[in-house]
């Protein structure tokens, strides 16, 4: 399918499951905006916001909520049966991202430990023990081709979120390609069922078997969490499962295979990281800003009508958050050089890659750490590292909501 697409006399734009040209796309986006009609696969629609400002004004704006009872498209029967985007907005709300207000802060509250400063910290002798490991474990294969994004990218955060919650390490693949399924934009109706239904029971079953033997993890402190009546139910420890686990690797594993591809991509600008003259924090910083982990966000609920500008989010329809779009505001970031260009010196603007407001990612501390971690690690062991293809040649993963390369190809050694 091409992309980008506009019709129709609202400029809807339609959005590419198979995301073929991501650049275009928010190019697209953007100048439609700052509030803009998007197609999703399956004929739904909704509103894309797609600038800095007017994203940072509706994240804070009580009148938009996640309770899917306010969306007249779900509640009337117009989604299709078995859309897959609905798993992220489930009828009945259970974590982070479906719950407003007192709900959300009782949950954020519960679930708070595992990303709070001191934890985070905490975590820094293991990351670098970890990335340590892979790049050990990688040695062996520096002569040849190799997949950064299956062999460090991928691992590092996963180990990482999986020893939080006591994740088997012998299910990480498991959860690797349940996810790849579960984010995709092209993954069938019923085979997306299934996946769907897998990770629900896997879930079960590992909150079974933490209740039966206790571990020293966040799972087991989640299911002893709470007094007085505020304890999490297992559906809610579930479904806090469900969104840390996968939001705890997914974002950091673009992250990661998103700094490599730009540094790789503009030498000029690697350079001044060699040479001294910029930090890892700003590798870190500008790679959120340019390159997104997350293209879009959804959904919230207009509870009544809400004005952008010229256009009107109208009470019961939706609204998704485009950061990808957001990432190109040139009255954020700056002409001179444009937001689509890779500048590690960039004085001007501040991204909101992770989010904003009450629904801000509680990982990004997290995330961050592991960047600044892994990739100074990583180029120190193998300085000479480039891309076994052309960049060009990399191709994305499909999935609208997700920013993430199919695969990262490089040659440790050349």
């Amino acid at each position: 399918m091409p992309c980008p697409v506009q019709h129709g006399s609202d400029k809807t734009v339609v959005l590419d499951p198979y995301v073929l040209d991501l650049r275009a796309e928010r190019e697209t986006l953007h100048a439609a905006g700052p509030l803009t009609r998007v197609e999703f696969p399956g004929g739904v629609t909704a509103w894309a916001v797609t600038h800095h400002e007017a994203a940072r004004a509706l994240l804070t704006d009580s009148r938009l909520v996640k309770d899917v009872a306010h969306w007249d498209d779900y509640q009337s029967g117009r989604i299709p049966e078995g859309w897959p985007l609905l798993s992220t907005i489930p009828p009945t709300p259970t974590n982070l991202l479906g719950t407003d207000g007192a709900e959300h802060r009782r949950l954020r509250l519960l679930t708070a430990k595992a990303f709070s400063a001191r934890t985070v910290e905490r975590l820094r002798p293991r990351i670098h023990e970890l990335t340590s490991q892979l790049l050990d474990a990688m040695e062996p294969g520096a002569d040849r081709p190799l997949d950064l994004k299956a062999e460090f990218a991928f691992q590092l955060p996963m180990n990482v979120i999986g020893e939080l919650y006591g994740v088997d390490r012998g299910e990480f693949g498991y959860l690797r390609d349940m996810y790849v399924k579960f984010f995709s934009s092209v993954t069938g109706p019923e085979e997306f069922m299934e996946v769907y239904t897998a990770l629900e029971r896997y879930y079960d079953d590992m909150i079974a078997a933490k209740r039966a033997e206790p571990g020293e993890d966040l799972t087991t402190e989640l299911l002893n969490a709470g007094e007085n009546g505020d304890a999490l139910t297992d559906l809610e420890v579930r479904g806090t499962l469900q969104v840390t686990v996968a939001a705890g690797h997914e974002t950091t594993v673009n992250l990661l295979c998103g700094a490599v591809r730009a540094l790789l991509a503009h030498p000029d600008q690697f350079a001044l990281v060699k040479e001294g003259k910029v930090s890892w924090d700003a590798v870190v910083e500008e790679t959120l800003r340019f390159d997104p982990p997350t293209s879009n966000m959804i959904f919230r609920f207009a509870t009544e009508d809400v004005g952008v500008g010229d256009a009107t989010i109208a009470k019961g329809e939706a609204l998704v958050v485009s950061y990808g779009a957001i990432s190109r505001d040139r009255a954020e970031h700056g002409e001179d050089p444009g937001p689509d260009t890779f500048d590690l010196t960039r004085a001007q603007g501040r991204h909101i890659s992770f989010g904003y407001g009450p629904h801000v990612c509680p990982g990004a501390a997290l995330a961050r750490m592991e960047g600044r971690i892994a990739l100074p690690m990583l180029f120190e062991r193998f300085p000479d590292l480039e891309l076994a293809v052309p960049d060009a040649e990399l191709a994305n993963h499909p999935s609208i909501i997700v920013n993430s390369l199919k695969e990262l190809p490089v040659l440790l050694r050349p």
